[in-house]
Parts: structure tokens; C-alpha cells; sequence
């Protein structure tokens, strides 16, 4: 089924919109899930509650992206839950190495989760991956948006890991020249 007509049903209020996303997206979603998360039966409720989210959502949104709509909502309960899991323990996983990696980026902006001062840092970082070279925005994407492991980018591209963490090094540091340039640090 088209997305469009996932998006149909779920503004009629159909409970096959949910059926019909689980089967087009589900293996998508729990993969994001699961590279944040590394724990199959947190990945699979996140993955649910990505249903419920999308159900409450649609109406009144109407996404143009579905399959990005839905990785957004999985991407944010994940990491909700990623957070709620480590609330008394610290380090480990990809997590801490992907927040780690873009904390020299970010460091030293506490207001920067204003809402408004968020959607143009949200804004910014977007127009900056659009304009790098494709191969290095999806490397970028990768592994700051799906926070896949360097190991598995690297075999994706076909790319050494020394390549893709210098790629991901020297993309780094172009943001924060553009984050500079912009104002934010």
C-alpha cells in the first residue's frame, strides 16, 4: 500500500492504517529502536508505541515523509526510553559515543533547547547535511540520526572505519564552523 493511502486511513480513523504501517515499516522502526536502544524487547514496545504516536498524530498532521515521520516518532521514544533506562547509570553504548561525538559541536549552549531557538538549530543543522557531498551527509545521518554503529557504516559505504570516523570528524567540525557562523556558539 502507498503511504498516501496509510495516511488516508489513518485520517478516517481506520484501524487498518496501523496493520498496513506495521507491515511496510515495522522491520524499518525497530531497526532505528534497536540501534539506540540494543534490547529487543524495548525496541518492539518503542516500535508499538510508534503506532500509538502516529495514531494520536494523524489527524491533525498530515506527513508528507511518512517512513521519516515515523522514524522521528521512534527515534524520540527510543531515546526517551534509552534515557529513562540510564537515569542512574552513565556510559556505554552508542548513545554516549554519538552525543559524545556532537557535544564539541553543541558545548556551552544551555538555552539551546528553547523551543525557538531550537527549531532554527533543528533548521541550520538540515540546511548544512543537504549541502555536504551526498556519500558524507548520509554517513552524517547514519550515524547522528539513526545512531548506527561506525562498524556498520563503514560496511554499508564500503568504507574502512578509519575513513568513516574521519568523514564523520571533519563533518563535525565543519558544523560547528557553521554553528559559529550562525550564531549558535
Amino acid at each position: 500500500m502507498e503511504d498516501r493511502q496509510i495516511v488516508e486511513l489513518y485520517w478516517q480513523k481506520n484501524p487498518d492504517a496501523i496493520s498496513e504501517t506495521a507491515n511496510k515499516y515495522g522491520a524499518y522502526c525497530f531497526a532505528i529502536a534497536e540501534n539506540i536502544l540494543h534490547n529487543p524487547e524495548d525496541s518492539e514496545e518503542c516500535v508499538n508505541d510508534t503506532w500509538l504516536h502516529a495514531w494520536n498524530a494523524i489527524p491533525p498532521q498530515r506527513p508528507s515523509v511518512l517512513r521519516m515521520f515515523l522514524a522521528k516518532i521512534t527515534r524520540n521514544l527510543s531515546f526517551d526510553r534509552f534515557s529513562a533506562r540510564n537515569a542512574e547509570k552513565r556510559g556505554g553504548g552508542e548513545i554516549a559515543l554519538v552525543l559524545d561525538e556532537l557535544a564539541e559541536c553543541l558545548a556551552g549552549r544551555a538555552d539551546v533547547a528553547a523551543a525557538y531557538e531550537g527549531k532554527e538549530l533543528e533548521q541550520c543543522i538540515r540546511r548544512f547535511v543537504r549541502a555536504l557531498p551526498e556519500r558524507d551527509g548520509n554517513v552524517f545521518l547514519r550515524r547522528y540520526f539513526f545512531t548506527e554503529p561506525v562498524a556498520a557504516i563503514a560496511e554499508r559505504y564500503g568504507l574502512t572505519e578509519n575513513h568513516v570516523m574521519v568523514i564523520l570528524n571533519r563533518t563535525r567540525k565543519k558544523l560547528k564552523l557553521e554553528l559559529i557562523k550562525e550564531g549558535y556558539l
